[in-house]
């Protein structure tokens, strides 16, 4: 018999440990691929995919079976790590000193939205969106942009850009539900 995810989460939540390492091999590859696209550093990855996991062994009782899906909590903790890490003081000086090396990549064009959203399977449902939605999604949730920076970036005023990112992720959402 098969453990369901909300049984293991309620075990993990009851301080089971094998229940959180069953949790961990369910989402571990997924998250690392939506962490790896915003801080582009195997290293780094690795080391905010551990403190990802470690902030949910510890605050798994902060998580309701009943406000949502338990992946878009995991997912908001990773993306919310993986930014911060890059806004920390240690990330950018460690970038201030780039070799060439690191813009072969951007020159071979794999900072492009669907590479990225392929990786977790996103992409069928972001290519169906308008290009605008696609645009907003890149900006504040791939490359880690605050609603302040798209606003600039797309010299739109702020106000729009919230307006505009809550239908556009809403548009994503009811297609994925419609899916699963």
């Amino acid at each position: 018999m098969t453990t369901q995810p909300d049984e293991l989460i309620l075990k993990m939540q009851n301080g089971d440990e094998q229940a959180f390492s069953k949790i961990y091999e369910m989402y571990s590859r997924a998250i690392y691929s939506v962490i790896i696209v915003i801080v582009k550093s195997d290293e780094l990855c690795e080391e905010v995919l551990q403190d990802v996991f470690i902030k949910v062994w510890k605050n798994s009782h902060t998580y309701s079976i009943e406000k949502g899906r338990f992946y878009t909590w995991l997912l908001n903790i990773a993306r919310n790590s993986a930014i911060d890490k890059t806004r920390s003081k240690a990330f950018k000086n460690s970038n201030k000193n780039l070799t060439t090396d690191n813009f072969v990549d951007i020159l071979a064009g794999h900072d492009d939205l669907k590479v990225k959203t392929d990786t977790i399977g996103l992409r069928t449902f972001v290519d169906k969106l308008k290009p605008l939605c696609i645009k907003l999604i890149d900006l504040l949730y791939f490359k880690g942009f605050t609603q302040v920076e798209t606003a600039e970036a797309m010299e739109t005023p702020l106000g729009t850009i919230k307006t505009r990112a809550r239908k556009c992720i809403s548009e994503l959402r009811k297609m994925t539900l419609q899916e699963f």
